[in-house]
């Protein structure tokens, strides 16, 4: 394989992984951010409900917003065009 179909399957593994839970985690904080979540929780028979802090909310868009830019950051650098090197012994040709 060469280095652009790697870098290709680079992009489509972390589009899935990592942009797909992003894109999840993004809906959840924003429903959280409003503090609208509800949540139960059961302790040796004791039952506590409330909502989920807003500050949670926000936590959870500003990680989702790091796990989307993830597989830009990756297509960019594995797909992007590299300048060629310079051969230091080949001959520079003369200007026209």
């Amino acid at each position: 394989m060469d280095k652009r179909q790697v870098g290709i399957i680079a992009t489509i593994g972390t589009a899935l992984t990592c942009g797909c839970c992003g894109l999840f985690l993004c809906v959840f904080g924003a429903v959280a951010a409003t503090g609208s979540m509800p949540y139960t929780t059961t302790v040796n028979g004791v039952e506590n409900s409330g909502t989920m802090s807003p500050v949670a909310g926000f936590a959870m868009l500003c990680f989702s917003i790091i796990l989307i830019l993830i597989p830009f950051a990756v297509g960019f650098f594995t797909l992007r065009k590299k300048p060629e090197d310079l051969n230091p012994n080949e001959p520079i040709p003369p200007a026209s």
